[in-house]
């Protein structure tokens, strides 16, 4: 699940980049990059809180030792 978000993370943060060097080149319109950048700043901040600022959870194999070190 924390991969699955990471990746969805990182697809927004090129959808926020990305429309704007398009934008630029001329290869989309206006319209088209700012609704990209909005949908892309959406799913950004729903999915970068689910998993960023937290550990990741261990594994159920690993001993409670090597938890406290």
């Amino acid at each position: 699940m924390r991969k699955a978000l990471q990746t969805t993370s990182w697809l927004a943060l090129i959808g926020t980049i990305l429309p704007s060097g398009l934008y630029l080149l001329g290869l989309i319109s206006l319209a088209g990059c700012r609704w990209t950048m909005l949908a892309a700043t959406v799913a950004w901040f729903a999915a970068t809180p689910l998993w960023m600022g937290r550990e990741p959870r261990r594994g159920r194999h690993e001993s409670a030792e090597s938890a406290t070190c």
